[in-house]
């Protein structure tokens, strides 16, 4: 298994140097982006469903107790008082585990929140294998999938604590149902903290001309060690983190994938359903390419720490070089 010197530089002939200092959970990132919005925007409201520490919105609860609402173990509730609350005018965060936050009240979502068209914000820990040793009962890998199929929803997945951060500000500024992921472990803080999200635009992380690898999620660091053990093979990977799952930025992906005529793309996520699907789907109909996806192959994860899971279910960075080799010999063959 790998591991992480710190601090850590993601080496590479193209634009930009990313290096990280110190880890933080993503979810707090959503706690501290929760705060300042509630501090900025007296219209925001939060619910959570009795993970109030586990969220991080204990620090919101705390300084604005009037607008903030323990529903208890009850979220097909909390979505219902969520939707309740934006016709008069709220701007309701709701959280929970991404489990309970999709699977156990997908029904409540569809109808009350994306067929009306419900301004909510599904905000989503604890995704993924990185959950970590909580399980397969917890580690869901089907929600960007369910959430993503879904009318009028957004869905985002950003990659650190500071792009988190922002997601969370600019959710609140954008008019209609968002699905927001993030996750438990400590992970690499690489992006810029002042850096604006805006919501349906992927990032060029670096630039390169032979493969395209297209991650999202806690993914994105990986993807960059991936690009890094390939330029000491010579070859020059263009890094795309799409925090935004839907909407799809297929500018960006077509770009890209023009020049380099073949793609990865990595998730934590099951390969059926996510990313990977969007993505496939896109080129398809825009600019057929050899694809290769890292991802869970139709498979329920287990107990472990989220590095064991990362390398056993083959969402590693090694795992993401070797799939762009594998792609890279693929278009080779084409020619």
């Amino acid at each position: 298994m790998e591991t992480l010197s710190e601090p850590n530089t993601i080496n590479k002939a193209a634009m930009k140097t990313y290096s990280f200092t110190e880890k933080k959970d993503t979810r707090s990132g959503f706690g501290a982006g929760l705060l300042e919005l509630g501090r900025t925007n007296p219209d925001v409201v939060a619910l959570c469903a009795d993970l109030t520490g586990s969220l991080k919105m204990d620090a919101f609860a705390k300084e604005f107790p009037d607008r903030f609402f323990q529903t208890g173990i009850a979220e097909a509730n909390m979505i219902g008082m969520a939707a309740g609350m934006t016709i008069g005018g709220k701007i309701p965060f709701t959280g929970t585990f991404a489990n309970f936050a999709t699977g156990r009240v997908y029904d409540q979502i569809r109808q009350s929140v994306a067929y009306s068209g419900k301004n909510v914000k599904i905000c989503a820990s604890h995704a993924g294998l990185t959950l970590g040793e909580d399980g397969a009962t917890h580690q869901i890998l089907e929600d960007i999938g369910m959430m993503r199929m879904l009318p009028h929803m957004t869905v985002i997945c950003p990659a650190d604590y500071n792009q988190t951060k922002a997601a969370t500000l600019a959710i609140a500024r954008h008019h209609g149902p968002v699905y927001l992921r993030f996750g438990r472990p400590s992970w690499p803080v690489f992006t810029d903290p002042n850096e604006e999200f805006i919501i349906g635009k992927a990032q060029v992380m670096t630039e390169g001309s032979d493969v395209t690898i297209i991650a999202t999620g806690h993914l994105v660091w990986k993807a960059l060690q991936a690009a890094e053990m390939l330029s000491g093979n010579g070859i020059t990977a263009e890094v795309i983190n799409m925090a935004t799952i839907k909407p799809f930025d297929g500018s960006t992906v077509l770009k890209s994938v023009m020049k380099t005529r073949c793609v990865v793309t990595a998730e934590e996520h099951q390969q059926n359903g996510g990313l990977g699907d969007a993505v496939a789907q896109f080129l398809a109909n825009n600019f057929p390419s050899p694809i290769e996806m890292v991802a869970v192959n139709d498979s329920f994860g287990e107990s472990g720490t989220p590095d064991q899971l990362l390398v056993k279910y083959g969402l590693d960075a090694p795992d993401i070089m070797q799939k762009a080799k594998k792609v890279l010999d693929r278009k080779t063959s084409q020619r």
